[in-house]
């Protein structure tokens, strides 16, 4: 069981309280829509550096590049 304080000894208890800070006064409006599609091409992309070839870029030439990058995601895309 818990004990109770006296009733002087609990009115001199202070609790510190700090100011809360300016940025978080105020939230940011956002688009959910927009913040949703983002963050699917944003996995997208996280899920695409898996691929060690496409995160090291192996490739000297920009073509053969895009290729397997095209390749790994088709690879992604199936499942």
């Amino acid at each position: 069981m818990a004990r109770s304080m006296p009733q002087e000894r609990a009115a001199s208890v202070r609790v510190a309280m700090h100011p809360v800070p300016q940025c978080l006064r105020h939230r940011h409006r956002y688009n959910k829509t927009i913040y949703k599609e983002r963050n699917i091409i944003e996995r997208f992309f996280a899920k695409l550096k898996h691929f060690r070839r496409v995160a090291t870029r192996y490739d000297k030439l920009l073509a053969n590049f895009l290729g397997f990058v095209k390749i790994a995601a088709i690879a992604l895309s199936i499942k």
